[in-house]
């Protein structure tokens, strides 16, 4: 950071950290991208589009499942996982068998569950699951209207629950009436009758089939149904995990919550209390203008972000429009609440070190050099991207061998289930901007006045921010707190040495490549496009804001006297954690 009243100088880049910068590009490409270039499952097959899941669905369904196509009918496309299945096998390495045995063409753990919407009053509910690469069916619910309840749609798209869950199967069929009305399924599915085993009345469903001769791991394929109105009203051909794991999957996910709610939750919203008071007390050495624009773009891109994650409801009902409303104004309220978070961090951090450091942590474009300042920690934003990300690779592999982390699939958080997946990247600059302006800018000096240390303060505000991510479908919990806190102390480092513009572009730049890497798996020509645009576009801001700053040109002083601070020869040099 530069002292206050000083000309801006960027640290250099020293050849230390290039080389380092480098040999986290090669951990991260080796470790990281190949393998998923590589993997077993459908290797350069691309996802069939959304338009084609719905023609297949509606064939299938018209097919097999007495849909007569009525003009205005509309089928929906989202993407499920059945996570607890997909988390199982990651967890026993059983993945690469699942793929070389080709276990995921027929019974795919990811699939697009297409479900139709129409205006006549036929049908409760009518989906279709199809391969999200082979677009060949996987299962369905068909549900005649007045005979269940339709799931709310609006609600198994938001949290990713299974609607199937609250059908009940029907009790009044015999066993031989539930076989006979099975068999024609079994039959299509290519089920072999010697080898199958009668369950009935197990999970909610009304009739299982295993066949223990196909295994993985201790789950035995089966085939699954339940019955409404005198016919299969829900069909899942496949595996399931055991209990024990969903048991551990479901103590791990109530841990969890608790550490969000307790260790992130409460301790951001105190760090905002505190933001808003040192805003007010600090107010002769920030600016309140400052923040503002900042802000207005955070709360800007989050809204753009929720209306790119709600989906498109499955229903035209008032009810699902009602639900769509009330989420939409619950997402508004807490844009706001955390733009004002970043606002009030911004304001207040940049007070806080100005006033007790002499440091200028945030330079203002009316400063000399302040566009080549910022180009320079454009640079410096990338190098150290590329050393988060080798030392992200290598925590993987620390923790894999220690604490024997696995990972699942969720749905809620895909880009397949985002109106437009290409806007996905967006979030990195929510996250670069907010989270380093909370748990850095002003944390770490919030902190530091409690506490007396830069590095604990620094420990303390990264572990906060480490506790926010125990959400993740990471497993066990703890590794995802112990990976973010090296990160996290790596980005307070980086904060101290170079200052909240290169921090913030490191942070963007390290979230971007990572998002831009999932556009580009997708395949198709638009996300792959986007993917390559991601990652470049934080150069391309910081250029842009070069150009409006050239050497030798500052804006006209604003009327408004921030003061000089202290001075540099009040505070201790800037330097590294110590």
């Amino acid at each position: 950071m530069n002292p206050v009243g000083q000309p801006l100088q960027q640290r250099p880049i020293s050849r230390t950290l290039m080389i380092s910068g480098l040999i986290g590009l090669i951990l991260f490409v080796l470790f990281q991208i190949v393998p998923s270039f590589t993997k077993e499952d459908f290797a350069g097959e691309p996802v069939i589009s959304k338009s084609e899941a719905r023609e297949n669905a509606a064939l299938f369904a018209a097919q097999n499942l007495g849909y007569i196509p009525e003009p205005g009918d509309r089928w929906i496309v989202t993407y499920k996982s059945d996570s607890a299945f997909y988390g199982y096998m990651s967890r026993e390495s059983l993945l690469d068998d699942y793929s070389k045995r080709k276990l995921d063409r027929k019974y795919p753990y990811d699939t697009f569950h297409a479900s139709l919407d129409s205006q006549d009053d036929k049908w409760a509910e009518l989906a279709v699951d199809l391969n999200m690469y082979t677009g060949e069916p996987a299962g369905f619910t068909r549900i005649p209207a007045g005979a269940g309840e339709k799931g709310n749609g609006t609600e198994a798209e938001l949290t990713g629950k299974d609607e199937t869950e609250d059908v009940i199967s029907d009790t009044s069929l015999s066993p031989a009436q539930q076989e006979r009305l099975a068999q024609p399924w079994l039959k299509l599915w290519g089920a072999d009758p010697s080898r199958l085993k009668k369950a009935y009345a197990s999970g909610g469903f009304g009739l299982i089939y295993t066949d223990s001769s196909v295994k993985i791991g201790e789950a035995p394929l089966r085939y699954a149904f339940k019955f409404t109105a005198g016919e299969v009203s829900v069909f899942r051909p496949g595996f399931s995990a055991p209990e024990w794991h969903t048991a551990y999957v479901k103590s791990q996910t109530s841990a969890a919550t608790r550490y969000t709610l307790f260790g992130y939750g409460l301790p951001t919203f105190a760090l905002g209390v505190l933001a808003l008071i040192y805003s007010i007390l600090r107010r002769q050495h920030t600016s309140f203008a400052r923040g503002a624009f900042l802000s207005a773009a955070h709360f800007a891109i989050m809204m753009i972000s929720t209306y790119n994650m709600l989906p498109e409801t499955a229903g035209t009902g008032a009810e699902d429009r009602i639900t769509s409303v009330v989420m939409f104004v619950i997402y508004t309220l807490y844009s706001l609440l955390m733009s004002a978070l970043l606002y009030f961090s911004l304001v207040g951090g940049n007070g806080l070190w100005r006033k007790e450091e002499g440091l200028n942590p945030w330079p203002r474009a009316k400063e000399p050099g302040y566009g080549k300042y910022v180009m320079d920690s454009v640079y410096a934003g990338y190098i150290w991207a590329f050393v988060l990300l080798g030392v992200q690779t290598i925590m993987f592999i620390i923790l894999q061998y220690t604490l024997h982390n696995w990972s699942t699939t969720d749905p809620t958080q895909s880009p397949y289930n985002m109106r437009y997946a290409w806007l996905l990247p967006i979030v990195a600059w929510l996250a670069g901007l907010s989270e380093e302006a909370v748990y850095r800018l002003f944390g770490i000096r919030m902190l530091k006045k409690i506490v007396r240390s830069t590095l604990l303060a620094s420990l303390i505000t990264t572990i906060i921010w480490a506790f926010g991510h125990t959400l993740y479908p990471i497993y066990p919990i703890s590794s995802r707190p112990i990976e973010l806190t090296v990160i996290g102390l790596l980005f307070s480092y980086i904060f101290l040495r170079f200052g909240f513009i290169a921090v913030m572009f490191s942070h963007v730049v390290f979230d971007s490549i990572l998002m831009g890497a999932t556009l580009i798996f997708m395949q198709e020509p638009v996300n792959v496009a986007a993917g390559f645009i991601t990652i470049a576009m934080p150069f391309v801001v910081g250029y842009i804001v070069y150009r409006f700053n050239p050497p030798g040109w500052e804006r006209k002083p604003q009327s408004l006297d921030l003061g000089p601070g202290p001075g540099p020869g009040s505070g201790p040099e800037p330097g590294p954690i110590t």
